[in-house]
């Protein structure tokens, strides 16, 4: 007997600088795990999928960037859904849920997400499950995470409607084509006792499905082998407590040690919007206290023999290079001091299965090691749930 298919839901993300992306491809690789396929897609691309034929759930992960405005990747799509000529009903058959990140320390919070989430309703969509609003002030991670995990049961729910509406769907119609071959018979229609024998079969259908739910929430608490901290197992308490982690999907990327010396690349290399510039921090002073959740610093750059044009409202990005001590430390626990300054070709595996697998682009093609740690990680940075 062949095993059913995964059912499936459009899933889109809005991005500037990949944070809505990186959230959208952990939700796809979590979706296997649940039975679901996410079929997923950049919101720009508008060629790939159609929200005015669209039956299955949609879930929309959307930033928000400058002062309030929608991403870049959003921008063709916003102007799209905001045309007045709409009818309200123009998205009645659409049933939706997003996740719309923001910073609360400026002005207009996840306006991004809330311009999409407040247009779709005015057309008429609905929503499968609660908007989340996550806040990057206090750490994304405090929204996203719990977020994730309810979504699994509001899109197997609204999958499970979708599919007892079809079934009634199809019951009245093969009663009306039945009645339309014999014209001059009386039928009595028995509409309750198919809806019953419906309601039968998809009762044993959600049951499989809480049984497969509660597997899913078991969890493993692995005992810790030894006392000392280790990047391969836990100690305690982390080892004794009850983690809903994900697994960890399959290897994409390949890294490939290369005998070769050359030199490294360009720091222009790091980024792709306009030129770099190497310049002196003359001053750094923290403006926030010590115990603020989000430390905020003023930095004086010397700009003095730099040319370059910038009009008002302009912004810059500073890349830092990790501390040198902590790079090397860093290669000492991952047992490559004697590899770091050898270079590495960074690249997809072949036969990878991932749907639109590419090289991170925050990491070169090829360089060493020591300058992939020093200047396109960032090896301070908190684990999050999906590096665990």
């Amino acid at each position: 007997m062949c095993c059913e298919s995964k059912r499936r839901f459009l899933l889109l993300y809005a991005t500037q600088k990949g944070q809505a992306k990186a959230i959208a491809e952990e939700i796809q690789q979590q979706a296997g795990a649940h039975g679901l396929e996410a079929d997923m897609h950049c919101i720009s691309e508008m060629d790939k999928y159609n929200l005015e034929t669209e039956k299955d759930p949609v879930v929309i992960v959307i930033s928000t960037t400058g002062t309030g405005d929608p991403p870049d990747t959003a921008r063709k799509f916003v102007k799209k859904i905001q045309d007045k000529t709409l009818p309200p009903d123009h998205f009645a058959h659409l049933q939706y849920g997003l996740l719309g990140l923001g910073d609360s320390e400026y002005m207009f919070f996840c306006n991004g997400g809330r311009t999409v989430d407040r247009r779709l309703q005015e057309l008429g969509a609905q929503h499968f499950y609660d908007t989340g609003l996550a806040d990057d002030c206090v750490g994304l991670e405090l929204v996203v995470d719990p977020w994730i995990d309810g979504l699994w049961l509001a899109l197997k729910e609204a999958l499970q409607l979708q599919k007892e509406k079809e079934g009634m769907n199809n019951a009245v119609n093969a009663v009306s084509r039945s009645l339309s071959t014999a014209p001059h018979v009386v039928h009595e229609l028995k509409l309750s006792s198919e809806v019953q024998n419906l309601k039968l079969e998809d009762e044993g259908a959600r049951g499989s499905d809480n049984l497969s739910q509660k597997v899913d929430d078991i969890n493993l608490v692995a005992p810790a082998r030894d006392t000392e901290p280790s990047l391969a197992h836990s100690v305690p308490p982390v080892s004794q407590s009850a983690l809903n982690i994900p697994a960890l999907p399959p290897e994409y990327i390949e890294v490939e040690f290369q005998d070769t010396q050359g030199e490294n690349p360009h720091l222009s290399s790091l980024t792709s919007e306009g030129t770099i510039f190497e310049v002196p921090v003359t001053k750094a002073v923290q403006l926030t206290r010590e115990d603020a959740i989000k430390t905020a610093l003023l930095l004086e750059l010397d700009i003095a023999d730099t040319a370059f044009e910038y009009q008002p409202g302009d912004a810059f990005c500073v890349i830092c290079p990790n501390n040198v001590s902590e790079v090397e430390k860093l290669l000492h626990i991952l047992g490559l001091s004697e590899k770091g300054d050898d270079f590495v070709c960074v690249k997809v595996k072949q036969g990878t299965k991932k749907k639109g697998a590419s090289r991170p682009q925050h990491i070169p093609e090829r360089s060493t090691l020591k300058f992939i740690l020093t200047w396109c990680l960032e090896i301070r940075a908190i684990p999050k749930k999906v590096f665990m």
